[in-house]
Parts: structure tokens; sequence; C-alpha cells
């Protein structure tokens, strides 16, 4: 199956979609019987972007639909797969808080995005995704999975019992170990550590994003290669300005365009999101310089994070310039100075080491964050009918945004679980607390 521009699509070829029921549920015998009414025209969904939030929902309403239903998923995202702020995240995932506490439904999330982790792994195993969006940046990695842990130095004295109690209460699936100065200085020689304290996560890992998403739309598109015709999926590199335009083309659009949300005329203003640029940094050692990263040493977590690609290769970020209304992942050398001067600083202070590396290139992306809420900070989802002025009372636009810097935590679970809501037209599918941002509206 070869990615493809759509044509325009004519809805005179297709009977009226209110003469179908616009929804499924997989759960029902009678649906399957409805299913396999003759010439009953496919099921049409469109998900508007192609990072972690898009890529995930592709997946699961291609897996979770019913067998015998015919389907049809359009990906827009005029850069392609992973062109976002989702294809230059730093990778680095792990279940916990800057403090160590499990965040919010972390274990299901955990566990969620460990399942995508394989599926993709599986898929490029055999035949490796080419890259969709024209640039696969040679220094940005080749890996997709670095599993090496992750080693967060305690630097605050304030928080390290917290810190402390909070590990004792990890995931079994993903444990959380207090090591002293030695411990870490195996793992990393020559870190610093100013309280003789770290927190090491031997079962996280470093995740290629970009690598992980081509690989992830290759799993979508094996997956309707096997369902003998039934289903299709297609990327369409094409920008959508107006989200109506769609409205009789699709039985539901999931938009999950993350901060490009708010461009869009319908949404403009109306969610509770503040936009952070970031930037992130490659380093190299020169092969002169002494004192390679080891090769099996954890990345590191501190005000400035070390997400290692190898011995000689690691990114460094990530800067946050709030408010900033520029996407564009290029960098201008002035940019790129001032952010390496921030980093450095910020790394240096638990990796005196990182002073040896060179810079080698930068890029950024635009965050879209939520607000702060008592579960922590929490993606945005829900149905949006009524907030862009779309007819008709059933459910037909989603909104699936504020992924913030865990949008490879959470995109897995909150993935599936769009997806189930939008394939049944129900919003009580998801959780109260990623919808209540509606209700603060009011």
């Amino acid at each position: 199956m070869t990615t493809a521009i759509l044509q325009p699509f004519s809805l005179s070829l297709l009977p009226r979609f209110s003469e179908f029921p616009r929804c499924f549920a997989s759960s029902s015998s009678s649906s399957s019987a409805s299913l396999s009414i003759p010439n009953r025209p496919p099921l049409r969904y469109a998900v508007l972007g192609a990072g972690f939030a898009g890529i995930s929902v592709a997946w699961h309403l291609l897996k979770d639909s019913p067998k015998e239903l015919r389907l049809i998923v359009d990906v827009y995202d005029e850069v392609g797969i992973g062109g976002g702020a989702s294809g230059v995240s730093g990778g680095l995932l792990h279940p916990y808080s800057p403090k160590g506490k499990l965040l919010w439904h972390g274990a299901e999330c955990w566990r969620e995005c460990l399942e995508l982790l394989n599926v993709a792994e599986t898929a490029a195993s055999s035949s490796y995704p080419a890259t969709e969006n024209g640039d696969s940046s040679e220094s940005f990695g080749n890996f997709m999975v670095r599993r090496r842990g992750i080693l967060r130095p305690a630097t605050n004295a304030k928080t390290l019992d917290l810190m402390s109690d909070n590990a004792r209460n990890c995931l079994a699936s993903c444990v959380v170990e207090t090591i002293d100065k030695d411990g870490a200085r195996n793992l990393v020689p020559n870190l610093y550590l100013p309280l003789n304290c770290a927190f090491y996560f031997p079962g996280a890992m470093n995740v290629n994003p970009q690598r992980y998403l081509q690989a992830l739309f290759l799993a979508c598109q094996n997956s309707a290669r096997a369902s003998l015709g039934r289903k299709n999926i297609t990327l369409v590199k094409k920008s959508i300005s107006d989200v109506l335009e769609l409205e009789g083309e699709y039985d539901a659009v999931v938009i999950c365009l993350g901060s490009k949300v708010d461009f869009l005329p319908g949404l403009t203003g109306k969610l509770p999101l503040r936009t952070c640029r970031g930037v992130i940094t490659h380093m190299q050692l020169h092969e002169s310089a002494r004192g390679s990263y080891p090769d099996g040493g954890p990345s590191i977590l501190s005000d400035a994070w070390l997400a290692v690609q190898g011995p000689r290769n690691l990114h460094m970020g990530s800067t946050w310039e709030w408010q900033s209304r520029n996407y564009s992942s290029d960098v201008p050398a002035e940019e790129a100075s001032r952010a390496l001067d921030e980093l450095l600083a910020k790394a240096s202070a638990v990796y005196p080491d990182i002073e040896k590396w060179e810079f080698a290139g930068a890029r950024a992306g635009l965050r879209a964050m939520p607000p702060v809420t008592s579960h922590g900070s929490l993606p945005l989802l829900g149905c949006v009918n009524q907030l862009i002025g779309a007819a008709g009372e059933s459910c037909k636009f989603w909104v699936f945004s504020g992924l913030g810097s865990r949008g490879l935590l959470y995109h897995a679970w909150l993935g599936k679980l769009m997806a189930k809501a939008v394939s049944s037209c129900k919003e009580e599918l998801i959780p109260s607390e990623l919808t209540s941002w509606k209700k603060n509206r009011q």
C-alpha cells in the first residue's frame, strides 16, 4: 500500500450518510449484522495530524473496529508523519513526574505505550518505513528504541525525601531504584551528584519519535492490507484550513493538531491551551576526544535532559519559550546559540563532560500545553460540535490536544479511548478529567 494524495471527493457518488448509522459498537451482535448490509458505504474517518495523537487514533480505529466493517481512515498532515512537535520530542519514556510520583493513570499509559512500541517494532522488523516527511536528518538518530534506562540525579534537598517515598511506590513494570554516588558513577562516569543520590529507572527508555511514528503508520497500513480490502488508510499531505469543509465527507473528524489547533477558525482561542516552543540540540563528541559516553549508559533527566543516541551522539533539551507562535522546526543560528548556552549551563551542572561535546544541529517544536489540574497537566479530549458550530446533534467533530511534554506517554492509552468514543459516538467513554475543560468554559 502506498501513500497517496486524495483527489477531490464527490458526495454524489455515495448515498447520504444519514441513511446509515454513523457509529458502531463492536460488542453488539446486532451491529455485526448491520455491517453486512449489501452496498453499504464504508465509514469514513478523517484524522487531522500525524503526530503521537493522530497516528495512535488511526491505529486504534483500524485495529479495534469489527472485522466485517468497511472503514476508510484518511490522515491529514501537510508535513507528513512526525513532522511536527511530536517528531522532535526528546523521546524519554517513563511514567513519573519530576518528583517521582506516578502520573495520572500512569500504569495504563505505560502499559499501552509499551504495546504500541511493540506493534511498531514488529512492523519495522520486516520492512522499515520510508521517511514520509522528506527530512530524515541522520543527526537525529537511526534507532527506534534504546533500552538503557534513565537516571535522575537528586539536586533539590527540599524534595529528596518526597522523591525517596515516591520511589517506594513505583510500578513493578518500571521500578525506581535509589542509588548512591558510586552506583550512579558506575553507570555514567564523572557524573556530579550534589546530594550523593540519584534515582535510576532501569526499565525506562529513549524512543526515536520520528522512526517510531513512521513504523506505527506502517503497522496501520499492514493492518488495512490484512483486511482484504475492507479497510484502508491514506496519508494526505494537505492542510485543512476549516474543519467544516469536511462535514459532508466524513462520518467523524478527529482533530489532533497539537498547537496548530488554535489556528483553525472554529477553535481559535476556544481551548485552554498555552503554546511553548522548545529547542533541542544535537551534540557530538569528536572521534579524537576521550571519554565517550558508556554504550550501556542511561539517559539523564535534570533541569536539562540528555537523550543518549550512542557513545558519541546525544540530544540535549529543552528550552521553554512560552506564548510562541512559531511552529517551524527550523532553528536560526541566533536562536540555536541562545539555546545551546542555556542548555549547556544546566546539563553541565550534573554532567560536566558535556562541555567537551560539540554542537551539531538543532530542531524545535511548538508544544500545546494544557492547564494544570488537581491531577496534573492533562490533555484535552472531547466532542467539539458546538464549539465549531457544526450542524446536527451527533458527535462528529472531536479534539485530542494538549499533550504537552508527555505526548509519548499519554498517546497510546488516550488514543485508544478516543477511538472508542469516536467509533461509538459516546463522549462518556472518555474519562471526565479529560473533558472537564468544556464545563469550565461555561
